[in-house]
């Protein structure tokens, strides 16, 4: 090899690169800001999912739901890099029938009464403002006994999963478990009642105008790969402006607000669910008492020693 010209097509040919000209960067200096933030709108979304539910029945899908897909260029199903959100609903009398499978998955129950959810045999009813936690690998199915259509918002660690690969679904061979127990509390259910009474002895977060957060879930976290935070905003709170290497997505269980994200305004109310990126600068500011829920990779990032977090105080209005 007489030249630069020969030695890079003799590296070509073997599929290698030489590291001192690499056609782009393997290293930078901070997190690159790859996903979006975005809002979806409840008001929105749910004329399109009651429509559905006359449409589209459990024989033709396993879940009657709708994914937020990030609206980054090239991106075909995650809401960020790690999770993905989806709105679901259920129907009077219909059943989603069991199935398990390797991602982790948690509800956020918007409106309806009657619903259940059945996890690896403990049955147990679906409440607003709770949180239900599917654990890897635990069968789970759900069903309507009374006369509301239910509405939630699921989140889950697909998109990890497929990057780490160990992707395994099963449908139960019965369609549904046979050996089922009843029960009014358990700790897969986060009452929203519980949540509140956490958040009303909850300490004010450092540098913050009236913020709470408390997080769900025993033992901490609630899922190997996702943390669950409860967080309140009194009348007039502007936080901190909060920086972190884990992804969020929010979902408003009550109140409205403004959460600016690198400089973009996202208006939101009751049932809307808005993400932030990682390393993404976002900052809530409400008017009135607001309650909301963050789903994180935190446990992820922590796990390897990669969870980053920087806020800086907010002047008061």
């Amino acid at each position: 090899m007489k030249d630069l010209d020969s030695l890079y097509a003799a590296i070509d040919a073997l599929s290698l690169e030489g590291g001192w000209h690499r056609k782009t960067p393997s290293l930078w200096p901070e997190p690159r800001k790859n996903f979006l933030p975005y809002l979806w709108r409840y008001a929105q979304v749910k004329p399109i999912l009651e429509a559905a539910g006359h449409l589209v029945d459990h024989a033709m899908a396993d879940r009657r739901n709708l994914t937020m897909t990030n609206p980054v260029p090239g991106n075909l199903y995650a809401t960020a890099r790690t999770m993905v959100a989806a709105y679901q609903s259920i129907r009077p009398g219909e059943c989603a029938l069991a199935h398990r499978h390797t991602p982790n998955a948690l509800r956020i129950i918007l409106e309806g009464h009657g619903c259940y959810t059945t996890v690896n045999g403990t049955r147990v009813e679906m409440r607003p403002g709770d949180v239900l936690l599917t654990p890897s690998w635990n069968w789970h199915a759900h069903e309507s006994v009374g006369t509301d259509e239910c509405f939630w918002v699921d989140v889950l660690d697909v998109p990890l999963v497929h990057l780490l690969e160990p992707m395994f679904f099963e449908r139960h061979p019965d369609q549904l478990e046979s050996e089922i127990h009843n029960v009014a509390e358990c700790p897969l259910a986060c009452r929203w009642e519980d949540s509140l009474r956490r958040l009303d002895s909850a300490p004010l977060q450092t540098g913050a105008m009236a913020e709470q957060e408390v997080e769900l879930g025993t033992p901490t976290p609630a899922l190997k790969t996702m943390a669950v935070h409860a967080q309140r905003l009194s009348a007039g709170c502007v936080t901190p402006v909060h920086q972190s290497t884990a992804n969020a997505i929010f979902t408003v269980i009550e109140g409205s607000g403004t959460t600016v994200v690198d400089g973009q305004a996202l208006d939101w109310q009751r049932g809307d669910v808005f993400v932030v990126p990682a390393w993404r600068t976002h900052q809530h500011r409400v008017s009135e008492r607001t309650h909301l829920i963050r789903v994180s990779d935190e446990p992820v990032m922590q796990a390897f020693d990669f969870l980053f977090k920087q806020n800086t105080p907010a002047s008061a209005p």
